[in-house]
C-alpha cells in the first residue's frame, strides 16, 4: 500500500522539516511538504499541521492559519475519517478552526517553556496512539508560550474519552510540578469524537530518534507509526 502524508507549511512554520524528516527517513513513508495555499486533500491519506508561529501568531496563536485554504481541505479529510494531526502551533490552529474543543492560553508562568516533559497515555484508540498502551509514559519535548489548555467541557471530554495525553511524572503521576504550563487537568493532547483528529502541544517529531533524547528513547516513533497503522486499518 502506498501511503502518502502531507505536512502543511504556513508562513513561519518551523517544525515542518522535522516532521518531514521523521516521516521520510525514520518511518519510511512518503510525505510531501505542501504550501498551505496549494494543499489538495484528494492526494493524501493524512495531514499534519506542524509547530511554529503560523503567520507570526498575530492576533493570537493559530487564528489566521485557521482561515487558510488548507483548513478547508483538512475539514473534508476530517469528515472522511482520515487523520488530521496538529502539533504545538498545529494544535492551536485546530482549536481556532473548531476541529477540536477548547483553547490554548498563555502559559501560567507567562514565559516561553522549552524542555523535555513526561506524558501519560490516556487513550490508545486514536490515530496517533494505537501503537501505545494506556498508562505508558512517554518523553517528549515542549517549546511553546501559549500551551495552557482550557475548556469548560472537561467532564464531556472525560466521558467521551477525548483526553489523549496528560503531563505526568516519570511514574505517571499527574502532579502540579509535572504540568509545565498550567493546563487544565494536566491535559497535553486531545482528540475529536471520531478519534481521527488529534492535537497536542509536545513535539513527537523531536522525540523519534535516540540521538535527540536525553534518555536515548524513541517514543515519538510510536506516534507516527500509529498514524500509518490507522491508515492501513481504515482502508483494509
Amino acid at each position: 500500500m502506498n501511503i502518502k502524508i502531507a505536512v502543511i507549511q504556513f508562513p513561519a512554520s518551523n517544525c515542518d522539516l522535522d516532521a518531514m524528516h521523521v516521516l521520510n527517513n525514520v518511518i519510511k513513508v512518503e510525505a510531501d511538504l505542501v504550501w498551505h495555499n496549494y494543499f489538495k486533500e484528494p492526494n493524501y491519506d493524512a495531514v499534519i499541521l506542524p509547530g511554529g508561529f503560523a503567520f507570526g501568531d498575530y492576533l493570537r496563536a493559530g487564528i489566521i492559519a485557521a482561515h487558510s485554504p488548507a483548513i478547508d481541505e483538512a475539514r473534508i479529510m476530517l469528515k472522511d475519517g482520515r487523520p488530521v494531526i496538529g502539533i504545538c502551533n498545529g494544535f492551536q490552529i485546530l482549536t481556532e478552526a473548531q476541529f477540536l474543543p477548547g483553547a490554548l492560553l498563555r502559559n501560567e508562568s507567562l514565559k516561553f517553556s522549552c524542555k523535555w516533559v513526561n506524558l501519560k497515555v490516556e487513550n490508545n484508540k486514536t490515530a496517533c496512539t494505537n501503537k501505545m498502551n494506556i498508562g505508558d509514559v512517554l518523553a517528549f519535548p515542549i517549546a511553546h508560550g501559549e500551551g495552557r489548555y482550557y475548556t469548560d467541557k472537561v467532564k464531556e471530554l472525560e466521558e467521551n474519552n477525548q483526553i489523549v495525553f496528560k503531563y505526568s511524572t516519570e511514574k505517571g503521576e499527574q502532579t502540579k510540578d509535572a504540568n509545565p504550563n498550567g493546563s487544565l487537568e494536566n491535559i497535553a493532547g486531545i482528540c475529536n469524537l471520531e478519534q481521527n483528529c488529534i492535537g497536542l502541544m509536545p513535539h513527537p517529531e523531536r522525540a523519534s530518534e535516540a540521538i535527540l533524547s536525553p534518555k536515548k528513547t524513541e517514543h515519538g516513533k510510536l506516534f507516527f507509526e500509529s498514524i500509518v497503522e490507522f491508515i492501513k486499518r481504515r482502508v483494509s
